[in-house]
């Protein structure tokens, strides 16, 4: 008997949903009813002071903050439940590249495969590959087999971008990752995320101010005390909100071919962020 094949459905554009997110840290409220909804392909900036919570947003996405109240979905999944880590890329804020443990540029750059290669063996040709291309990405071919500790600390930046960037992901992460790297590096990254983007690689970028990157923002959302003040158009800071709330309607479906990411690593993770 001739078996009719499956039909392919729709893939859901949302790639990661927060519904009436709240979260406490110390007893102390940080995220108070954030809904957010982010689409495939789109590059949404997220701004704001320090201490108005765009750090704990992002955390509270990766599930590394934990919620008091709300829920969390990432591509289509609760965020407690969610297991294909390797979709996601995480750059952290001001944390060091080895944390301690002496390590050289190639051995935390080729840690973003860990979620594509078997548990045993060698690495493959592949996975070679995307961490070569990824440490070219971003100007430390040539430190591969140096020691992380012997970098500078906006060095040591790159280094995390690249082991996000060796992933491949589909959606990226980004927690204020030029912080302390100066600004021909940031036109440097701004470069390698504009290629991203013409994947079709989901952006989420944490920042006080854009910088070489405004251009490739599609999208604004500003926090302030823990709340989202702001959802609209492109802005360089959040010093610019208007004083009328922007409403985001949801953008349709993206054409885009999936990559793979690296899974977080929670022992890296950023330090949260207190409203002050």
């Amino acid at each position: 008997m001739q078996v009719n094949p499956v039909m392919a459905t729709e893939v859901d554009p949302v790639v990661l949903r927060v519904t009436d997110g709240c979260v406490e840290l110390g007893g102390r409220p940080v995220l108070r009813g954030v809904d957010l909804t982010v689409t495939a392909g789109e590059v949404v900036a997220v701004l704001g002071a320090n201490g108005s919570g765009k750090s704990t947003l992002v955390r509270t996405v990766l599930g590394l903050a934990p919620l008091r109240r709300g829920s969390v979905e990432l591509f289509g999944a609760p965020v407690d439940r969610f297991r294909d880590w390797r979709r996601v890329g995480f750059v952290p804020q001001r944390v060091t590249a080895t944390a301690g443990v002496p390590a050289s540029v190639w051995e935390v750059v080729a840690s973003g495969r860990l979620a594509h290669r078997p548990l045993v063996g060698p690495m493959r040709r592949r996975d070679r590959e995307a961490t070569r291309d990824a440490l070219e990405a971003v100007g430390l071919a040539d430190r591969a087999r140096d020691g992380v500790a012997t970098l500078s600390g906006g060095q040591q930046q790159r280094v995390l971008i690249a082991r996000a960037l060796a992933g491949r992901p589909e959606l990226l992460v980004l927690d204020e990752p030029t912080a302390g790297v100066d600004l021909a590096q940031q036109d440097a990254f701004a470069g390698i995320l504009g290629r991203l983007v013409e994947r079709g690689t989901t952006i989420v970028l944490v920042a006080h101010e854009m910088g070489p990157m405004e251009p490739l923002v599609g999208r604004t959302v500003v926090m302030r005390d823990g709340r989202i003040a702001y959802d609209g158009a492109p802005l360089e800071s959040f010093e610019d909100v208007p004083h009328a709330h922007a409403h985001h309607p949801p953008r349709p479906a993206v054409d885009y071919s999936p990559a793979l990411a690296v899974p977080l690593d929670r022992a890296t993770s950023p330090d949260e962020e207190h409203p002050s």
